[in-house]
Order: structure tokens, then C-alpha cells, then sequence
């Protein structure tokens, strides 16, 4: 019986676009003009620069400083207007601090910690990964039992008792971070590093005499680089997500410094009575981890040499 043409023009139109798309150079505009395509990846990449704008404007965006006390203006409402004429976008705590102006400071904090505890964690893991998956040898073996012992740990409960033990604080937080969320990036990094040893531009630069930590670094990592970014953009929304936890149950960033656990925390006890000081904090929470969540797909879909050519081509 022969052979559907339709078929077979299908299998090679699905060909002939991987082709072109593994080839394909695509220009910073071709992925800016995908994102706007895309109506909920751009409004999680809007939402996102705006995270970022508030948190490093914050002294000039945020109207009141964010542990100025005013006990007269205590718990009022969104859009409450102050004893002074003061007006409070988002209402006042329990202390009568403007909970807009803490929501902004408290965006730096939690972000920069998510942020920061993703850098460092992705430089260790990302580094020991690569050397362990191309090197092999006595140092894989050692690098991957250390991995598989942390991972058997339950992350929360140990950075419970380090925080219990050295303090909570910012800098405590990224430093237990950091030791705890390492494995993952190893493990991916390694796996990738295994799967590139055998390419053919690794084995390329071997026979022209470059040393292995060049070949590791030069040329293994920017073509393993795609999923570690996809990785390393999810790690911060759980970093984010971790900080809340600590914070809200006393062990992470401590008073009068403002984040948005400790925000929860701090309202927990008059949800009743004030729900906006539990209700807004918790909707940036929610936003700031779906949002890059959303981008992290994205990126996924972008990198990825089957789906790449059809998202920045629209074909």
C-alpha cells in the first residue's frame, strides 16, 4: 500500500523546521517580539519589572518609611485617609505603619534574598556539576553521594535548626539557602555534562589541546546554559516562597526589617478584624511565584530546539 504524500510532507515540513531552528540565530528582538505575543507571559515579564523597579526605588517610591510608627492611624482600611491628611493606599498595621511602604521595602528584602540564594547556589552547584559529570573518576563519586546524603535531608526542618542555632537575619537566610539548594543545580548540571562529553565540539576542542576546565567552562557550559536558566528562574520563586515560611514562623529576616512573611506573621492575629495585612502580602507572594513561573515555561518553550522555531516565528 503506498504511502500517504501528506504524510510524508508532514514529516518533512516537521524536519525541515528543527533544521532550521537549531540553525537559526535569533536576534534579542525576535525574543521580545515573542513575548509580546504571548498576552500572559508579558503581563508575568511586566509584572515582574515592576517588582523589581519598587524594590530598588523604594526609598523614592514609598510615600512613609517603613517602620514609621503613628499609632493614631492604626488599622485603617485601604484608602483610609490619616489624623494628618495622610493617605494610605493599602491601610495601616497594627502600629500604624503604612502597610503600601512596607509592602515595597518588604519586596526588596524577600526578592534580593530569593534572588541572591539562587546565584550563589547556582554558581556551587552549576560549578561541581560540570566538573563532576565531565572529570568522573573518585571526585564524581564523592560530589554525588555528598548530593544524594543532603537531598535525603528535609530542607525546611534543617534550616529551621541552623537558623535556630547562628540566628535568623538576611544574611543567615541566603547562607542556609545557598548550603541547601546547591543539589539541584549539581545534579541537572552534571547530567548535562555527562550527555555533552561525547559531543563532537567537545571532543573538537580535546584533540586541539585545550585543558579540561576550558573545555568544562568554554565550551560545555553555554550549551548546557538553557535549562539551567529554566532551573535557576523556578529556584527563586521557591527561595521566595522559603523566606515567607521562615520569616512567618519567626526564624527568617526579624523586626523592624519588613518582608512578607514576616508581614503575614505580623497579622495573622487580626485577619478578622484587618484582613489587608494578611490579604496583600500573601497576593504579592502568590504573584511574584506564578509570575516567574510563567516566565520559566516560557523559557523552556523558547530554548527548546522543537518548540523555539513556532514561538519566535509564529509559524
Amino acid at each position: 500500500m503506498p504511502a500517504d504524500p501528506s504524510l510524508s510532507r508532514v514529516g518533512i515540513d516537521v524536519g525541515v523546521g528543527l533544521a532550521e531552528s537549531r540553525q537559526a540565530r535569533f536576534s534579542v528582538a525576535d525574543y521580545a517580539r515573542a513575548v509580546v505575543q504571548d498576552k500572559i507571559t508579558l503581563l508575568a515579564v511586566v509584572f515582574l519589572v515592576f517588582l523589581a523597579l519598587f524594590s530598588v526605588g523604594a526609598e523614592i517610591l514609598a510615600p512613609f518609611p517603613p517602620t514609621g510608627l503613628n499609632l493614631a492611624d492604626r488599622m485603617l482600611p485601604p484608602g483610609a485617609i490619616g489624623s494628618k491628611g495622610a493617605f494610605y493606599l493599602l491601610g495601616t498595621d497594627e502600629l500604624g505603619r503604612d502597610l503600601f511602604s512596607r509592602l515595597i521595602y518588604g519586596a526588596r528584602v524577600s526578592v534580593s534574598v530569593g534572588v541572591l540564594g539562587a546565584v550563589v547556589s547556582c554558581a556551587l552547584g552549576v560549578t561541581t556539576g560540570l566538573t563532576a559529570g565531565y572529570f568522573g573518576g573518585l571526585y564524581e563519586d564523592i560530589i554525588m553521594r555528598l548530593v544524594d546524603g543532603m537531598l535525603s535531608l528535609p530542607s525546611l526542618l534543617v534550616a529551621l535548626f541552623v537558623l535556630f542555632v547562628l540566628g535568623g537575619g538576611y544574611v543567615n537566610l541566603i547562607l542556609v539557602f545557598s548550603v541547601l539548594h546547591w543539589m539541584v543545580f549539581c545534579r541537572l548540571s552534571r547530567g548535562l555534562a555527562l550527555d555533552a562529553r561525547s559531543a563532537t565540539y567537545v571532543q573538537a576542542a580535546r584533540t586541539l589541546g585545550a585543558s579540561r576546565l576550558r573545555i568544562v567552562f568554554r565550551h560545555i557550559l553555554p550549551n548546557v546554559m538553557a535549562p539551567i536558566i529554566v532551573l535557576f528562574t523556578l529556584e527563586i520563586a521557591i527561595l521566595i516562597l522559603s523566606e515567607a515560611s521562615l520569616s512567618f514562623l519567626g526564624f527568617g529576616v526579624q523586626p523592624p526589617d519588613p518582608s512578607w512573611g514576616l508581614m503575614i506573621a505580623d497579622g495573622r492575629e487580626h485577619i478578622r478584624s484587618a484582613w489587608w495585612l494578611v490579604t496583600f502580602p500573601g497576593l504579592a507572594i502568590f504573584l511574584t511565584a506564578l509570575s516567574l513561573n510563567l516566565v520559566a515555561n516560557w523559557v523552556r518553550a523558547v530554548t527548546d530546539p522543537v518548540q523555539r522555531w513556532r514561538w519566535l516565528t509564529g509559524h
